[in-house]
């Protein structure tokens, strides 16, 4: 008798995740050279196949638009290759001369990864990117209704990385994803840490897995266009950003507030730009449409155009609007526009002046968005301060577009396809994830501030009842020179065969030579550090 879904799904999970460990476990005695040209070829795999993989995550979700996703795909790999690819992730990473302090990293192990159906394969290939630079194996769990698309885009990373001389297994993804299986996956015993982007839902599960996770949930964000703006860049970004890949990304606007004093020039310049002003019983059909009872967002309006989500709301538009914006009075759950709506609807709030437009973008950040991201467009450089320091966001954008300007594209932000919120959204982090976060780094500290003589033979303190001997002084300078007794085994021999034993690092004999690339390999010591670099280390410390 065949096994149920969920335990196929489980199974299949399990295999990936022993496979995953065994691949870590030998490539994490790679070098600095081989892990970056492993990475390299996957982004460059992952870029050339950047048009095909959008076309492919749109017909299999409905969501969005091809040519955007094309983009993010590249975005995903070739931009965020450029922004990691100097990174030091093997070995001695940092020296810090005068503290004295050698930092080393060291990799996390196996990555559990949740990718969203809004962004399949960019998602799971920034992921892979940022996880393999850290000598870490992954394991994607995608999304049911993205599962081909997110397994294709990591099947060609993973033939690339295993072309530039990966171990078999470093990456893969589940072909057949359950609930179940992607719950047990995150609680494995040999998953290490969970990056988690995906439904609100998904997201607290991880952060209650027991392990360690980088989590990000609903943006909800604010635009604010004050009265000093250019108010027709302003405009612009706003509907360019609400129409890229038709509002999937969580961090494109989803709220647009403006000053009264340019609201009519805001209007005017919205309406030229073919976005359609909802009034009346018209907004009460959209809001039905869009969410249900409980504030759930209908999943099959995100990503849809304006016009679809129109006939479907049973609302009569021009046929090339490109945006419904609803003029709303407040904010919470008896608005239910103003929450995210992942698709090209916005919600539209006036304001008097900057203090009541900052209560404002408070507003809607606590309501679904906290701690992810605003963007005000203004010229008045005391009030983007007071908004900096005021906000519950931690990417707070200035005259940009929102959603490519929180991952980094229009900015010098680190490029991401994960944003963390802080802990105002329930994260440990509140950056933009990148390969930096996906390495643990340990310490070499050499003493600075001694206890004990070098000696080690602390002078007699003088008896109270007698004089000091003025001839014969304690001297507390140590001597020019400490006799050591010989070893019966040199140092380096020793921290490398307890390095090998620690990594477990059996795996390595298995490899051919012939499945490694031709140039010849230094001799390493430890994980990843040569031996040359580890005595001119010992060198240069010994001389302070």
């Amino acid at each position: 008798m065949p096994l149920d879904k969920d335990l196929q799904s489980i199974q299949e999970m399990r295999e990936l995740v022993q496979k995953a460990k065994q691949a870590q476990l030998e490539f994490r005695a790679y070098d600095q050279l081989r892990v970056d040209r492993i990475v390299k070829a996957m982004a460059d795999a992952g870029y050339e196949a950047a048009e095909r993989l959008g076309r492919t995550a749109h017909e299999e979700t409905g969501f969005g638009k091809p040519e955007d996703k094309k983009k993010k795909n590249e975005f995903a790999t070739r931009r965020v290759w450029e922004s990691i690819k100097d990174l030091k992730s093997v070995g001695v990473i940092r020296e810090d001369r005068e503290k004295r302090i050698i930092e080393i990293a060291e990799p996390m192990g196996v990555v559990c990864a949740l990718i969203p159906s809004t962004n399949p394969t960019s998602t799971v290939m920034f992921k892979a990117i940022i996880s393999v630079k850290g000598r870490n194996a992954i394991v994607a769990s995608p999304h049911p209704r993205a599962a081909k698309c997110t397994g294709e885009a990591m099947h060609v990373l993973a033939q690339a990385a295993e072309t530039a001389g990966a171990p078999q297994g470093l990456m893969s993804c589940l072909s057949n994803p359950t609930l179940e299986a992607t719950n047990e996956l995150m609680k494995h015993k040999l998953v290490s840490i969970i990056l988690a982007t995906g439904s609100n839902p998904m997201v607290r599960s991880a952060y209650s897995a027991g392990k360690p996770a980088y989590g990000v949930g609903s943006g909800n964000v604010p635009a604010y266009i004050e009265k000093t703006a250019n108010v027709r860049k302003a405009v612009a970004d706003v509907v360019s950003g609400k129409l890229f890949d038709l509002g999937v990304l969580c961090s494109t606007e989803a709220s647009v507030i403006v000053d009264s004093a340019v609201k009519n020039i805001v209007v005017e310049d919205l309406k030229r730009r073919n976005c359609y002003f909802v009034e009346g019983d018209d907004k009460e059909k959209l809001s039905r449409l869009m969410f249900d009872q409980r504030g759930a967002i209908n999943p099959n309006m995100v990503g849809k155009p304006a016009t679809f989500i129109a006939h479907n709301a049973g609302i009569t538009v021009p046929a090339e609007t490109q945006v419904l914006i609803a003029e709303l009075q407040g904010v919470g759950r008896e608005y239910p526009l103003s929450r995210e709506k992942l698709s090209p609807v916005l919600s539209f709030y006036t304001v008097d002046h900057w203090r009541e437009g900052c209560e404002r973008c408070i507003e809607l950040l606590e309501f679904g968005g906290i701690g992810h991201t605003m963007v005000i467009h203004s010229m008045d450089e005391d009030i983007i301060m007071k908004f900096a320091l005021e906000k519950p966001a931690f990417r707070i954008l200035v005259n940009t577009q929102a959603a490519l300007g929180a991952v980094g594209y229009t900015n010098e932000l680190l490029p991401s396809m994960t944003l963390g919120p802080g802990t105002f959204g329930g994260s440990i982090i509140s950056e933009n994830v990148s390969a930096k976060h996906m390495f643990n780094v340990k310490r070499l500290a050499f003493e600075t501030r001694p206890i004990n003589p070098p000696d080690g033979i602390e002078p007699k303190p003088l008896q109270s009842s007698s004089k000091p001997d003025i001839k014969s002084p304690v001297s507390h300078n140590p001597p020019s020179s400490i006799p050591k007794p010989a070893p019966t085994k040199s140092w380096m021999e020793e921290i490398d065969e307890r390095i090998r034993l620690k990594a477990g690092n059996v795996a390595m004999v298995h490899r051919t030579e012939e499945s490694i690339p031709s140039e010849k390999k230094p001799g390493t010591f430890g994980s990843g550090i040569s031996e040359e670099e580890v005595e001119r280390i010992i060198k240069d410390f010994s001389k302070r």
